[in-house]
């Protein structure tokens, strides 16, 4: 019998770092995802190696530095609620710190990356501003942090939040299969909060044979894989859902290919 993978992580703690996904433990190639949980006065630091890396400010404040470049006191909101958020973009051979200045939620979104040819930079609230997807209960918030028009190597990072009792990354579509212009082969991670917290959501990964097929419920907190396949979410009534997605392959572009069964669901 095949054994079902866990592509559901809970955080380890409430302080530090919480979450800790690479290319090794997930059993693929390119993304990696941390979360650090800091109070005030709190330090992260880490250097990127070949690795280029997003860091994205979910909620709390922080001073943020790159390779001695000093990038002031960034972060708005409070929470992933409340607006959108300020990112810092890191390349591949530098070292970043982050110094808390309230209590902080800091991700750091990573991706192989090259040496000496993009610059570390701030992505301000409003770089790219957010967009409405979807209509009726399939309505959803999206706003692309690091798409694939601005400067990188290999990293897309897009924050969603989704309503409750909507759906959300529907109708069901992949991208696991590099055949482009069609389709584009991405990993991607998941990384959940909800409002209020007790919220859940539910999200299936499945492919068309089934030879992946995982329902999970998904907590405030949580980090989902999605190694390949299909992968809705619906929040659950009274709780709005967000999620903060990092994706990469060997191509830098997202190309993805719809469930034809579900693909209705699309017409006007």
């Amino acid at each position: 019998m095949a054994t079902t993978p866990n592509l559901r992580l809970r955080p380890k703690g409430d302080q530090g770092l919480v979450h800790d996904v690479t290319p090794e433990n997930a059993g693929w190639t390119y993304v990696g995802f941390k979360l650090y949980r800091l109070n005030a006065g709190d330090m992260a630091e880490a250097e990127t190696s070949d690795k280029e890396v997003c860091l994205v400010l979910v909620s709390g404040k922080a001073r943020i530095t790159v390779d001695g470049q000093d990038f002031g006191e960034l972060g708005a909101r409070m929470s992933p609620f409340e607006g959108e958020p300020y990112a810092v973009y890191v390349p591949a051979g530098a070292t970043w710190r982050a110094e808390a200045t309230t209590a902080l939620e800091l991700a750091a979104c990573a991706a192989p990356g090259v040496r000496g040819v993009y610059t570390a930079r701030v992505i301000a609230p409003g770089t790219s501003p957010q967009i409405t997807r979807g209509k009726g209960a399939n309505t959803r918030y999206v706003t692309n942090i690091l798409p694939e028009t601005d400067p990188a190597h290999s990293l897309l990072v897009v924050e969603v939040i989704t309503p409750g009792g909507n759906t959300s990354s529907y109708p069901p579509h992949k991208h696991d299969v590099d055949n482009l212009p069609h389709e584009s082969l991405l990993e991607e991670t998941y990384y959940h909060r909800f409002n209020p917290p007790q919220g859940f959501a539910m999200q299936r990964v499945y492919t068309d044979d089934r030879s992946l097929d995982v329902a999970m419920a998904v907590e405030d907190g949580d980090v989902s894989l999605v190694p390949r396949g299909y992968h809705p979410v619906a929040a659950v009534a009274g709780y709005d859902c967000y999620y903060l997605n990092v994706m990469a392959g060997p191509h830098r572009t997202w190309k993805f290919h719809n469930a034809p069964e579900h693909e209705w669901l699309l017409q006007p």
